[in-house]
């Protein structure tokens, strides 16, 4: 018996021991990436697998990594616009939009999310897709971390170059290259504006040949953009009570 607690201890220690080795690591890749540009990411990783597994020849890898600056205003506006428009002032978490996608999900089959760019960050760029409880808990800690060390523009910036706008084709730059043969640099506010529209499903979406939804979508982000007084408020991001710069 002596023996067996004895093994139990030292397991137990083994496990804590490890769990915060896990944590060390985790938190100083994160603060690493605020200087250091991701190459690939999780999901750029799955999405891969996934189509090597399907033999899907379909699937073309286009991505090239794109600094903020060299990227147009718009398409940050147009992105804060259609998918988080409380960026520059929440910590991670839309308190507000889980409990509305709460609500909302206990009276309809399909499901609504209330992801902010930062979760969206933390999501794609370190984990696995699902909905399992224990994703959303990584998911939470990255986030947690990520709006800990990363300026608001760092967020912006590796989200922008990490998210998919379509099939295979991730970051801003491939994205403009791809559908409107120009540089990011180069995007207007309509063509930015077509991106976002994109995002919640860049796989069916498609910014090529905007279906009548994603022209919808598209004047409802260009209206919103304008409404939070274009791209001079991406300037003050991170000038924010309490926010890092």
């Amino acid at each position: 018996m002596a023996k067996k607690r004895s093994f139990l201890r030292r397991l137990a220690w083994a496990l804590l021991c490890l769990l915060l080795l896990c944590a060390a690591g985790s938190a100083l890749s994160v603060a690493l990436l605020r200087w250091i540009d991701p190459p690939y990411s999780a999901f750029m990783a799955e999405t891969q697998i996934e189509a090597w597994h399907k033999h899907d020849r379909t699937y073309v890898f286009r991505h090239r990594w794109a600094d903020l600056n060299r990227i147009s205003p718009n398409l940050p506006l147009a992105v804060v616009a259609s998918e988080d428009q409380k960026f520059p002032e929440h910590w991670g978490f839309d308190v507000e939009a889980i409990e509305k996608a709460y609500e909302l999900n206990q009276h309809s089959h399909r499901v609504h999310g209330a992801s902010t760019i930062s979760q969206q960050v933390a999501k794609n760029l370190f984990l696995w897709s699902g909905r399992s409880y224990f994703r959303k808990g990584l998911e939470a800690y990255f986030t947690l971390l990520i709006e800990a060390t990363w300026p608001k523009r760092r967020i912006l910036e590796v989200y922008l170059n990490i998210a998919e706008f379509g099939y295979g084709t991730y970051g801003a730059e491939a994205a403009a290259q791809r559908f409107f043969r120009k540089p990011a640099a180069k995007l207007s506010r309509s063509e930015a504006a077509v991106l976002a529209a994109v995002l919640p499903n860049p796989q069916r979406l498609s910014a090529a040949a905007p279906s009548a939804y994603v022209q919808t979508r598209r004047d409802w982000i260009l209206g919103q953009m304008q409404a939070l007084g274009g791209p001079e408020m991406l300037d003050e991001i991170d000038a924010y009570p309490g926010r890092r710069r």
